[in-house]
Parts: structure tokens; C-alpha cells; sequence
């Protein structure tokens, strides 16, 4: 097990699809006095017309903001620009920036991002994921979901969305958007923005660490609360409501486990999922009670990729049944349980 590095950097991906509103809200944010000592990496400078706002060059590839922001291209690889960021700040010849902002392309899959935070050993150790936010157009995104699976796909994963052009669109549509986004990711916290305004202080500190405390807060990382509403009863293992969409199979739920079970059959599970489900996990986030350990453990999976296991200092609280939370596309609770339950089954046959 590892421990969540503290003084590691947070960084959280911007994704959205073409044209709601992602280089906007960009642009807005890269201004604003709250996005100081952040580091921002993009496709192209001039996709957010940067060159109004320059104030000092420090290369070709990174430019600082009046702002305090540090803001450089996708040079090469993303590892590559990653890597040479983070050398050159320890070397002190860019500002010492405390958190990285990653913008996709608009018709991009955040999950290969996100595995390259969790894939490469010298990122893993500098930097910490700390949420995906996704943008979605008021007037035009419950169209964009219903013809585009990666726009569904963008907002399935996120940790924060933001409704976009609201000042554009009537009420009625923006609630049926909301409604539509909340039954799609449950968990996620949803924010308006006109023209690209909103305060960044909404859209971070999503991850595992909050730096409010200074300490790990699993339940407001988890959220499991919101897979649960007054009708929901519980049946043994599952605990919550499943959200299928036709048009996307997306669905939402968080499986809770009564017994505490040994490390090897719950790593098992998770990785014949991965192995043979994997392209249609998007996220999974957990807390595990395990039988080698007196205290949780987190769990966090993109697809086929897991972060190292993070060992907590203490429960929560007294609800020590392990949950896990499931975003995924064509695989429904019953193939997941039914799967843990075949390997419980096997293990026990087998003593």
C-alpha cells in the first residue's frame, strides 16, 4: 500500500466537447487572481487567444500571466512536457507554480491523461490527480450527449461540470441539462457559467486530499451519498440506484460489500473486471475494508489502469462496509457482483 503524497502537485484535466464553452471558460480562468501559482497546459496558445493577455515570455513554449498563472504548450508528448515542467520548476528557472490545469481537445478521451498520471513512475510521485472538469453547453448539450457518446463519456467522468452559456439559454432548458447530467454522474458537482465566469475556487480540491484540512476526506471524494435517494433499499451487496440511458448505456452505482474480505480476492475482482471489462469501466472509486488491514483502503481506476492502493490513517466513520462506485457503459451491477460472488464462492470451496 502507499500513502497519498501531500506535497505532490494536484492536477486536474479540463475536457469538454467541441464547442461548449471548454476554451472560454479557459481563457476566463487563465485571468483570474485565483488562478495564481497554477500551471496551465494547452494545445495551442493562440486557440485561447493568449497573445492579449502576455506579459512576460519566458521561452517560446511557456508564457506568464498577469495573473500569477504559468501557462505552456503540449510539447512532444504530455510525459515529456510534464517531466520538463516539473525539473524546471525544482530548478527555479520557471515560477514555483502549486497546481497544473491539463486542457484536452475537444474531441479527446480524458482516460489517457488520466493514465499517464497514474502509468509513469517519476509522475506518480510529483503529481496527484485531483479532479476532471467538464464542460457542457446549455443549449446545446442534452443534443450533443444524444448524438455524440464522447461528449456522454466527458461528463460520466467528471468531478465538476459546468453548464456553460447560461446566459444564452431559458431555464427549463438548463434544469432538463442538469437533470440529464445528474441522473448521468450522480456524484458530480454541477456550476453555471456566463461567458466563461466562475470562480476556480469550485472546480478544485475534488480529489482525495483537501488541502482545506490538511488531511485525506474519502467521503467527500467518494460521495456516496448521492447513488442513494428515499427509495432505495438495501439487498445485501448493493445499496443505491443504477442510471441507464438508452443512448449511451452509461450508468452510475456504488456497490457496498457487508464482509470484510482478503486483499487477493478483492484485487482479483478488480482486475478480471479490468482484464475483461476494462474499456468499459470509465472510473471506479473505493473504500475497502480488507482483512490484512485495520484501516481503509482507497482504491482509484481508470479503465484497465489502478492507482497504487492508498492505506488510510483511520475510518471516516463507523460504517466500515467497504464501497466502491462504478461509472461504466454496458456493465451492469449484476455482471460485477456476480462476479465478486463467484470468486468468494471459489475461494471458500476451495478451503
Amino acid at each position: 500500500m502507499t500513502k497519498v503524497e501531500v506535497d505532490s502537485l494536484p492536477v486536474s484535466v479540463i475536457t469538454g466537447f467541441l464547442g461548449s464553452g471548454k476554451t472560454t471558460l479557459l481563457n476566463k480562468l487563465i485571468q483570474h487572481p485565483g488562478m495564481a501559482n497554477t500551471a496551465v497546459v494547452i494545445n495551442e496558445f493562440g486557440e485561447i487567444g493568449i497573445d492579449n493577455m502576455l506579459v512576460e515570455s519566458v521561452d517560446d513554449d511557456v508564457v506568464l500571466m498577469s495573473s500569477g498563472c504559468l501557462c505552456c504548450t503540449i510539447k512532444g508528448e504530455l510525459v515529456d512536457t510534464l517531466k520538463s515542467l516539473f525539473t524546471r520548476r525544482a530548478k527555479q528557472e520557471i515560477p514555483d507554480f502549486e497546481r497544473l490545469v491539463i486542457e484536452t481537445t475537444g474531441l479527446a478521451d480524458p482516460a489517457p491523461i488520466l493514465h499517464t498520471l497514474m502509468a509513469d513512475p517519476f509522475l506518480m510521485g510529483r503529481y496527484r490527480l485531483d479532479g476532471v472538469i467538464s464542460t457542457a453547453d446549455a443549449m446545446l448539450g442534452i443534443d450533443t450527449m444524444a448524438k455524440h457518446d464522447e461528449a456522454v463519456k466527458q461528463a460520466a467522468v467528471a468531478d465538476r461540470i459546468v453548464i456553460t452559456k447560461v446566459d444564452m439559454a431559458d431555464d427549463e432548458g438548463i434544469s432538463a441539462l442538469e437533470s440529464q447530467l445528474k441522473s448521468l454522474n450522480p456524484a458530480a458537482g454541477i456550476h453555471h457559467a456566463a461567458n466563461g465566469e466562475i470562480d476556480p475556487a469550485l472546480l478544485f480540491n475534488a480529489g482525495l486530499y483537501d488541502p482545506e484540512t490538511k488531511s485525506l476526506d474519502v467521503q467527500r471524494w467518494l460521495r456516496t451519498e448521492a447513488y442513494e435517494d428515499d427509495t432505495s433499499h438495501d439487498h445485501g451487496h448493493e445499496h443505491g440506484h443504477d442510471v441507464n440511458r438508452h443512448d449511451s448505456e452509461i450508468q452510475a452505482y456504488c456497490v457496498y460489500l457487508e464482509d470484510r474480505l482478503p486483499w487477493d480476492q478483492i484485487a482479483s475482482w478488480l482486475e478480471l473486471l479490468t482484464t475483461y471489462r476494462g474499456d468499459d469501466i470509465l472510473r471506479i472509486k473505493g473504500m475497502l475494508n480488507v482483512a490484512e488491514s485495520e484501516t481503509p483502503v482507497v482504491v482509484h481506476g481508470v479503465q484497465h489502469m489502478f492507482h497504487p492502493p492508498v492505506q488510510l490513517d483511520a475510518w471516516p466513520d463507523d460504517d466500515h462496509r467497504s464501497r466502491i462506485v462504478f461509472i461504466t457503459r454496458g456493465l451492469g451491477r449484476d455482471v460485477v457482483e456476480n462476479m465478486l460472488n463467484a470468486l468468494t464462492q471459489k475461494e471458500a470451496t476451495a478451503i
